[in-house]
C-alpha cells in the first residue's frame, strides 16, 4: 500500500472503504496523490490490452456480422455505464464499480460462449476453464503491468476493493452455494492455482458473499445484455414484433427462458413480465429501419434500463435504508416481478438468436478452431506461443501446467485471430501429419 494512495483516497474516497480496501497485493511506489487508488484502477483496466482485444470478440452475434452488433468491448462499456450509475446512487465509489463493469467479460476467449465451453472440455483434466475465473487470472497474473522485486508478474495489480468487485462469483469449483432452486453452482470465480490472491483479495469478506459493488455490476450485466441483446435482434429482423404478441409464441418465449436459465420465478410470473413488457407503451410495436423507429428502439433499450434499475435502487433501499451503501453494507434487493422481467428478455434473446445459432455450422466449425488450436500449440511446445506465454510454458512443471498454459494462450486470442492463428498453425500442421 502506497502513502500517496492512501493521501489521495483521504479526500475524495467515501467513508465506507478502509484502508484495507485500498491495499494492493503488491506494494507500490508513491504515486501522484492527485488521482485516488480507485481512479488509478479504472484507467488500468482501460489502458489494458485485455480490453482491447474485447472488440474482437462475440458477444452474441460475431463481431463480423455487421456494423450493429455489439461486441465484448462496446457490451462492457454499456454495463460500466449502467452500474456506475446505479453503484453511486446507492453509495459505491464509482470507479470501483466502473472498473469491475469494464473487467468483467475480460476472461471470455474468442466465439463467446461457444468457444468458453469448448476449452472447459480441453481443460476438464486440469480443473476445466470458467471465463469469470480467467477474469481475476488476467487482473491479477497474466496482464502485463506490474512485477515485484522477484520478477513475478501480478497482472494490474488492482486494489483489494476493486479485485473484489470483479469478482462475480467468489469461490472455488464447487464451492459455491446451491442455486436459490436447490441445484449445484456450476459457476465459479477462482482456479485452484490462483487460490493465494483470491484469499488476499476475499480477507474480512463473508464467505461466498458477493460485495455490494460484484453484485451492482452482476445486475447492470443481465440488464444491459437482457435489453441490448433484443435490440440487436430487432434491428438484425431476427425477431418477429407483430407475432410475439400472439399468446404461442410468448409461450415459446417463456419456454426458452425457463430452459436456459431456469429462474427462481414461476412459468407464470415469466408470461406476465413478458405481457407487461410488450404491453407497455415505450414497447415498439414495429420496426421498419427507418431513422424514427430506430429512435424509439433506443428510447426503448434507456427506459428499460432505468426501469429495471430504479425498481433495484428502491428495493435496496427500503431493505437497507438511507446512507451509502458499499462492500458488505447491504445486499442489491432485486424484485420477483423485476427479475422475471429481465429474464424474459434474456430468454426472447435466447430463442431467436443464440438458440439457433446452435444448430449453424458456423457453431461447429468454432469449437473445431479450439480445439484445433489447442492440439496444434501443445505439439508444438513453446514455439508459437506469444513471448510470455512462453515464458509460462517453459516454467511449467508437468503436463498439467502446460496445458493451462495454451489454454491461457487461446483465450486470449480474439475471434479473427483465432481464425488466424488456425490458418496458419493447423495448415501447417496438415502438411506435416
Amino acid at each position: 500500500m502506497t502513502t500517496s494512495d492512501l493521501a489521495g483516497a483521504s479526500v475524495r474516497t467515501p467513508a465506507s472503504y478502509s484502508e484495507r480496501d485500498l491495499e494492493r497485493w503488491w506494494t507500490e511506489p508513491a504515486k501522484n496523490p492527485r488521482r485516488t487508488a480507485f481512479e488509478r484502477d479504472r484507467a488500468r483496466v482501460v489502458h489494458s490490452s485485455a480490453l482491447r482485444r474485447l472488440g474482437a470478440k462475440t458477444q452474441v452475434l460475431g463481431p463480423s456480422s455487421d456494423d450493429f452488433v455489439r461486441t465484448r468491448l462496446t457490451h462492457s462499456l454499456e454495463v460500466a455505464q449502467v452500474g456506475r450509475e446505479l453503484g453511486k446512487q446507492l453509495g459505491c465509489d464509482p470507479d470501483v464499480v466502473d472498473t469491475a463493469c469494464l473487467s468483467h467479460d475480460l476472461g471470455h476467449p474468442p466465439f463467446g460462449h461457444n468457444g468458453e465451453r469448448a476449452l472447459d472440455e480441453i481443460a476438464e483434466d486440469i480443473g476445466g476453464f470458467e471465463g469469470n475465473a480467467q477474469t481475476l487470472r488476467l487482473l491479477s497474473r497474466l496482464e502485463p503491468k506490474v512485477f515485484t522485486d522477484g520478477g513475478e508478474c501480478v497482472g494490474l495489480n488492482l486494489t483489494r476493493a476493486s479485485l473484489d468487485a470483479a469478482t462475480k462469483y467468489p469461490w472455488l469449483p464447487g464451492a459455491g452455494p446451491d442455486r436459490p432452486d436447490g441445484r449445484p453452482q456450476r459457476k465459479y470465480g477462482v482456479f485452484p492455482e490462483d487460490v493465494e490472491v483470491f484469499g488476499w483479495l476475499r480477507q474480512g469478506a463473508p464467505v461466498g458473499r458477493r460485495c455490494l459493488e460484484a453484485q451492482v455490476m452482476d445486475l447492470a450485466d443481465d440488464v444491459s445484455y437482457s435489453v441490448h441483446d433484443v435490440e440487436d435482434a430487432i434491428v438484425g429482423g431476427r425477431v418477429d414484433l407483430t407475432r410475439l404478441r400472439t399468446a404461442a409464441e410468448q409461450d415459446r418465449v417463456v419456454a426458452q427462458a425457463r430452459d436456459w436459465y431456469d429462474p427462481p420465478v414461476e412459468d407464470d410470473a415469466l408470461g406476465a413480465a413478458l405481457e407487461r413488457i410488450i404491453a407497455d407503451p415505450v414497447w415498439v410495436p414495429g420496426y421498419d429501419g427507418s431513422r424514427r423507429d430506430l429512435a424509439r428502439l433506443k428510447d426503448m433499450t434507456s427506459q428499460l434500463i432505468g426501469r429495471f434499475c430504479g425498481a433495484a435502487e428502491r428495493a435496496t433501499r427500503a431493505s437497507a435504508g438511507e446512507g451509502p451503501l458499499a462492500r458488505y453494507d447491504a445486499d442489491l434487493v432485486v424484485p420477483p416481478e423485476t427479475l422475471a422481467e429481465i429474464v424474459v428478455l434474456k430468454g426472447l434473446a435466447a430463442l431467436y438468436v443464440m438458440a439457433p445459432r446452435e444448430y449453424e455450422a458456423a457453431y461447429l466449425t468454432q469449437r473445431t478452431v479450439i480445439f484445433d488450436l489447442v492440439d496444434a500449440l501443445i505439439s508444438s511446445g513453446p514455439e508459437h506461443l506469444e513471448g510470455p506465454f512462453a515464458a509460462d510454458y517453459r516454467a511449467a512443471g508437468d503436463d498439467g501446467a502446460r496445458l493451462r498454459v495454451v489454454v491461457d494462450q487461446v483465450a486470449s486470442l480474439t475471434d479473427t485471430s483465432a481464425q488466424q492463428w488456425h490458418a496458419r498453425l493447423c495448415g501447417m500442421l496438415s502438411e506435416v501429419y
